[in-house]
């Protein structure tokens, strides 16, 4: 009873998670700003179908199931799970066989030999032994540390599944962005061809004009210049494409060479992505659950270190069979057992015990700061992408009004151009600009659906602390 007794203590600190401030509401979140509902396409983890976008849906199903840098995550998730049947199999006793079997001849020339007795006939010199030996042993877990080691492992298979669900938001995130700014440079590309074309006519006007006598020769290379330079920037915005249309490949599983994406201009909005409160933004995020966890398993060293200062018990027994003949080794006079315990515990060290326990303690404390810190980031990147939402929507609002007047400008210059009120120069400016705000347009577009998967991103994408294994 009192082995039983002491089997249910436990040494060490009992983990209790670290209280971290969370604000009662965002402060980017703009009064305009509307929840999504529902939002079942975050509660189940598939996101990006916020967006609707089948082509996107195809390809981040791939990332799950065909991402390298996936796979190799899962296999260290169920790596970690091994490592804790492992540990938890201290728990029981271990049992072993080792049968023997032998012929011995004694020397009759050896000292003390009784062989030597001539008047004795029953002396044996030669003989058979056949042993079938069952060994056990078993240390009881007096004073907790292969409880807590089991429940550290646990802890740190868990931060592992975490890490496994933060690689795979990461990854899901990092494809979504790539395809957002393939089709912003798919807008990119025809906006460019819209005013090539339109630059063409404009040479051709000039052109025109020359042979009439009406324009000089400067304003047919002017347009000529305006014309060649434009055709450049769409066959470099062919170079950004096809590195993204690659980079997309290998986050899904495939060789580049089998991708292809048909052009696309991006003409889509941001959705409505769904909040939450930010107490709720500590069960939302796997790296918080990740260094959560870690923190709980740095917290069990405490109570592993303290056991070393606590005696252990070592519990062994040995049952068999042994005969020097195969014909009555199943007999009960062949049978035989042993039973024992060992009580080891260190008198001296040199304070190799206290200093284990002061570098748990320490270790513990650096796990504390890091889970803090990982919550303060996960702050600082929602409040982040809110504000890039929040700034680019105002900046979108601003960009399409000079879009507006810049394409007015550009009527306004070539009717005037064409009555011979301006000059040539007046087309080239109005037409420059207006290129340059349709450009800029496109990009704020762009970095708005990319901030949006951004936030998607902070907030944990769907995922929440519950879908973590139960392991303990």
């Amino acid at each position: 009873m009192t082995l039983f007794a002491l089997a249910g203590c436990t040494v060490g600190p009992n983990y209790s998670r670290p209280q971290t401030q969370a604000p009662l509401a965002y402060k980017e979140t703009a009064p305009g700003w509307q929840v999504a509902q529902p939002d079942d396409a975050m509660q189940r983890g598939k996101w990006w179908e916020l967006y609707n976008d089948a082509t996107l849906n195809a390809l981040e199903e791939r990332v799950t199931v065909s991402n390298e840098t996936l796979k190799a995550d899962a296999a260290r998730y169920d790596a970690a799970r091994a490592a804790l049947r492992i540990v938890r199999a201290r728990y029981f006793p271990t049992v072993s066989v080792r049968p023997e079997a032998a012929t011995a001849r004694q020397s009759t020339n050896r000292p003390l030999n009784s062989s030597n007795d001539t008047h004795n006939p029953n002396i044996i010199t030669n003989f058979n032994d056949i042993l079938l030996p069952l060994d056990a042993s078993w240390e009881p877990d007096l004073w907790g540390r292969i409880r807590r080691t089991v429940r550290q492992s646990a802890e740190n298979a868990q931060a592992t599944a975490a890490d496994l669900e933060n690689a795979s938001l990461s990854l899901h995130a990092e494809l979504a962005i790539d395809y957002f700014q393939l089709r912003n440079l798919d807008e990119q590309k025809k906006l460019l061809d819209e005013n090539a074309a339109a630059f063409q006519k404009t040479v051709n006007l000039t052109e025109n004009r020359f042979r009439g006598g009406v324009s000089s020769d400067q304003d047919v290379e002017l347009a000529r210049t305006q014309l060649a330079t434009t055709q450049a920037q769409e066959i470099d915005v062919g170079v950004a494409r096809a590195s993204y249309e690659h980079a997309i490949a290998v986050l899904s599983g495939q060789q580049p060479e089998h991708l292809s994406l048909d052009l696309s201009p991006l003409d889509s909005l941001p959705p409505a992505i769904p909040l939450g409160l930010p107490a709720e933004l500590l069960e939302r995020r796997p790296d918080i659950a990740a260094a959560e966890r870690r923190m709980a398993a740095s917290n069990e060293q405490i109570g592993i270190a303290r056991a070393a200062y606590f005696p252990n018990l070592l519990i062994s027994a040995t049952g068999g069979l042994e005969s020097g003949n195969l014909n009555n080794l199943f007999s009960g006079p062949s049978g035989l057992f042993a039973l024992g315990g060992t009580l080891s515990e260190t008198l001296f060290d040199a304070g190799a015990r206290r200093a284990a326990t002061e570098q748990a303690r320490d270790n513990y404390t650096a796990t504390v700061a890091d889970y803090r810190q990982t919550v303060l980031t996960a702050f600082q990147q929602v409040e982040d992408n809110l504000a890039a939402l929040r700034v680019l929507e105002q900046e979108q609002s601003a960009e399409q009004t000079a879009v507006i007047a810049s394409q007015r400008s550009v009527e306004v210059s070539l009717n005037r151009y064409k009555g011979g009120v301006s000059t040539y120069l007046d087309v080239l400016t109005a037409q420059s600009n207006a290129l340059t705000s349709q450009r800029t347009a496109a990009d704020i577009q762009g970095r708005r659906m990319t901030a949006s998967v951004g936030l998607i991103k902070a907030l944990g994408g769907g995922w929440n602390s519950t879908k973590l294994p139960n392991l303990h």
